[in-house]
């Protein structure tokens, strides 16, 4: 049995992991230890269910570090000196939220820390976890419908209030795009980065740099092209994957919120009908439940941290791409 410590009671901690850990340890008790979820945060107080504690070193005598999993939540800029503190406690099973790094410089830090204390590093993209990932990736391996051409994701949502209370991610890129990346490298393999481009978020009030809408082009190593779009400033919620092989198009939904767990997916192919399946997509319980489920024993290997890896460096190549062509734009308005 494990235990669990949560570093970081912000929006993703107190909000998402913990009553998601709440249904991972009803669905599979065996695999936690009785008791409740230890906490730590500097900036908080009580938080219900959850054992606070006044530093990392006083959560090590509640939680032992050989037998804890650390749920790190916080911002991506702010994990490296946290996670060296927690190996050197002695921890080394370690749930961090997404993207594993913002840049390719702590994505080389974190590599050192990884490889320095012997780190078994999780990602929280829960998406490689979904009903709807599974069924796709299915239809991948399979060849039932032939190659894999193209994949499309789109993920909208207006999320002016968060954005502006909130501002923990430097860029669009930072917010949904590593759900997409994740699940386009586990479908399709390594890419190159073709294009990306980046929006502000304006409102009548403000107008927050780079974090309106992201868009990127992926060529795959394989030769499947990949688009992603996030728009931040959508009226409208979606989230919508369409995967174009040779004899057929299928069109995937996950689920938009917390609010209703239901995926759906229609498949349509030549001379027939599209057919609809739509079935429960609770995706964040299922990746807590495989990843102490690997943690435990019960699934050796280094789980996804290759693709998380792959999907950090294509979000890093993206962002220096759009950095550069703003460099571009500033220098040709000087010179004009």
């Amino acid at each position: 049995m494990l235990h669990t410590l949560v570093v970081g009671l912000g929006r993703s901690g107190e909000g998402l992991h913990l009553p998601s850990l709440a249904k991972a340890r009803a669905q599979a008790p065996a695999l936690f230890a009785p008791g409740p979820v230890v906490g730590f945060d500097p900036f908080r107080g009580e938080v219900d269910g959850v054992l606070m504690t006044d530093s990392l070193e006083e959560a090590a005598r509640s939680a032992p570090p050989q037998r804890t999993v650390v749920h790190l939540c916080t911002p991506p800029h702010l994990r490296s000196e946290p996670l060296e503190h927690l190996a050197r406690l002695g921890y080394r099973m370690v749930v961090v939220e997404k993207p594993l790094a913002p840049d390719l410089v702590e994505l080389a830090a974190l590599a050192r820390l990884r490889r320095r204390w012997g780190l078994d590093i999780t990602v929280t993209t829960q998406w490689l976890d979904s009903a709807l990932t599974r069924r796709l990736r299915a239809a991948v391996r399979s060849g039932a419908f032939g190659e894999l051409r193209t994949v499309a994701v789109r993920q909208n949502k207006p999320r002016f209030t968060r954005t502006a209370e909130e501002p923990g991610h430097p860029t669009a890129f930072d917010v949904e795009v590593p759900h997409a990346l994740a699940v386009l490298v586990d479908l399709a393999g390594g890419a190159d980065v073709t294009s990306a481009s980046l929006d502000d978020m304006a409102t009548d009030r403000t107008t927050l740099p780079r974090m309106g809408r992201a868009r990127l082009g992926l060529v795959h190593h394989r030769g499947v092209l990949s688009s992603v779009e996030s728009d931040l400033t959508s009226p409208v919620r979606e989230r919508r994957i369409v995967l174009e092989f040779d004899r057929a198009v299928l069109t995937g939904h996950y689920p938009c919120s917390a609010a209703d767990h239901t995926a759906q997916l229609s498949v349509r192919t030549p001379g027939r009908g599209p057919t609809r399946s739509v079935f429960t997509d609770d995706a964040l319980p299922a990746f807590l439940r495989a990843a102490y489920s690997r943690y435990a024993g019960s699934f050796p290997g280094p789980g996804t941290l290759p693709v998380q890896v792959e999907a950090a460096r294509l979000l890093a190549e993206a962002k220096n791409l759009c950095a550069a062509g703003s460099r571009k734009r500033e220098v040709d308005s000087v010179v004009a």
